[in-house]
């Protein structure tokens, strides 16, 4: 008798799940242990498991259909064998909300943009290896055969490479290489009035509907106050250099080969404020106040379709070498859509930083249920008046919080950033 595969709970909030991808064709042997489909889900894109013996006798979910937890997205059993699908899983569960917000998702998942493409030139042909969207199992068979993946139009969704596309590569089959490109004519005038792109509406991932409706929760529920400091940034950057011109010197065996970026001292230092100011470190909870005993720090990431934010866990205990070695691990796994639901989850304070992109200052909207969120801007060049009383140039760094009213008041906000900014004014204070 076939067996059913339900839409697993990959996490503590997954109501529904988006089947991103079959990696098995119906008809295709499964042994237990084989990853047969990719499944979206509101954290991330996980692969989905067979745990048992059989034939694909039926994908009764479609590659980007929206399914509730718990229904059959496909069936296995003996070949030849009937399968009388339920009708309530016939149809796929609704999309996912499109409230305005603001939060995360995996790349390879969402949806891609559309765009305006001649016939000769598909859409689904990457330009370079960095933007090839293939599967992580694609990637590896690739990778094992000495296959080059630039030369493979995907199948998958969006012009995605999947593993059988590689087979078929490797054996000369459907997968064709991708043919040469067509001498380019000169640019055309670009003309007042052309539109940027084509007119569409584009889908809702999971992902993104889920951090929708919680920033929107959050807005709504957690009134929000901010306070902003000037922090002057030149000690740490003067630091920053001394430490990663020595760190370049050191071999990697001797702890060297690493870089510490302004983001990491950032992110020390905001765990390190915690400690002296435990009471922002708390999350509402309606009728009480959590009062966290070590500090979970959440930071953002941003990807193709939102914001990942991983957590590192008990920063407030690790050194700034260990934070900035946590801190890039956890970013690949982001922009490689590896990151578990338990490495983004259980935070208690988080910080975001658009300095990279220029921006002076901002206010993120607090990930709920914690009491704040650190906003960072750009360190810019502006005229200071020294203790000397004498205008000078000064590396200024303006950053922000925003907090949850009902958990902390201003003071204990204020008390914070206060603490942060003697932390990065003197960051020598950070590596006691």
């Amino acid at each position: 008798m076939a067996t059913f595969i339900d839409m697993p709970k990959l996490s503590d909030t997954m109501t529904v799940g988006t089947v991103a991808n079959w990696l098995k064709n119906e008809g295709d042997a499964i042994e237990s242990g084989d990853v047969i489909a990719e499944i979206e889900t509101d954290k991330a894109t996980m692969e989905l498991e067979a745990f048992e013996d059989g034939i694909l006798l039926k994908q009764i979910a479609k590659a980007g259909d929206q399914v509730a937890i718990g229904a059959p997205i496909a069936a296995i059993g003996e070949e030849g064998e009937e399968v009388e699908v339920p009708d309530a899983a016939a149809a796929p569960a609704a999309a996912a909300p499109a409230a305005a917000g603001e939060e995360a998702p995996a790349e390879a998942a969402a949806p891609a943009a559309s765009s305006s493409t001649s016939p000769s030139s598909p859409a689904s042909t990457p330009s370079s290896d960095s933007r090839i969207k293939a599967s992580p199992l694609a990637k590896k068979l690739a990778k094992a055969e000495g296959i080059d993946l630039a030369g493979i139009i995907g199948s998958g969704p969006n012009g995605r490479i999947v593993k059988q596309d590689v087979i078929d590569a490797k054996s000369g089959g459907a997968a064709a290489p991708v043919a040469a490109p067509a001498p380019v004519a000169a640019a055309p005038v670009t003309l007042p009035g052309l539109a940027i792109a084509e007119d569409a509406d584009l889908p809702v991932s999971t992902m993104r509907g889920v951090i929708a409706t919680r920033l929107v929760e959050s807005k709504v529920n957690a009134p929000h106050f901010y306070l902003q400091i000037e922090v002057n940034a030149a000690n740490l950057l003067a630091t920053r250099a001394k430490i990663n011109a020595d760190l370049a010197n050191v071999p990697a065996e001797h702890g060297g080969g690493i870089k510490l970026t302004v983001n990491d001292f950032i992110l020390k230092a905001s765990a390190e404020a915690l400690r002296r100011v435990p009471t922002m470190n708390r999350a509402w909870q309606g009728n009480t106040i959590r009062q966290n005993g070590s500090v979970n720090l959440a930071f953002g990431v941003a990807i193709e379709d939102g914001l990942l934010t991983p957590v590192i866990r008990n920063a407030e205990s690790k050194t700034l070498k260990q934070i900035a070695i946590e801190a890039k691990e956890l970013i690949g796994k982001a922009r490689n859509k590896k990151l578990s639901p338990a490495e983004m989850s259980d935070s208690t304070f988080t910080v975001t930083n658009l300095g990279m992109y220029g921006i002076s200052s901002f206010y993120g909207i607090i990930n709920t249920p914690n009491a704040g969120i650190l906003s960072v801007g750009a360190t810019q060049t502006k005229p200071i008046v020294n203790e000397a009383g004498e205008i000078v140039p000064g590396q200024i760094m303006t950053i922000g919080v925003s907090c949850d009213h009902r958990a902390v008041d201003g003071a204990v906000g204020a008390e914070y950033l206060q603490a942060l900014k003697t932390l990065l004014e003197t960051p020598a204070l950070s590596l006691i």
